[in-house]
């Protein structure tokens, strides 16, 4: 599984990838995460506003910041 956290490196980013991090202990699984804060990588996926996430290339979300718990039922 690879896990991208896109976002400048913002307050909202760095915790969305804390709390990705918290929701795969949580879960038990292991996967490869990586932030992106590069603009036009974030764009080729569509995103206009950060934070976002992306598991196996698809966006889940947005624009927000979720939970441990949240990420952990998409994973």
């Amino acid at each position: 599984m690879k896990i991208e956290v896109l976002g400048s490196g913002c307050t909202k980013c760095v915790q969305l990838y804390d709390n990705v991090k918290k929701a795969l202990a949580l879960a038990g699984k292991e996967a490869e995460v990586i932030k992106v804060q590069d603009i036009p990588s974030i764009m080729k996926y569509g995103v206009m506003s950060t934070p976002a996430l992306v598991i196996d290339g698809k966006v889940k979300f947005s624009g927000k910041l979720a939970t441990a718990e949240e990420i952990r039922g998409m994973l």
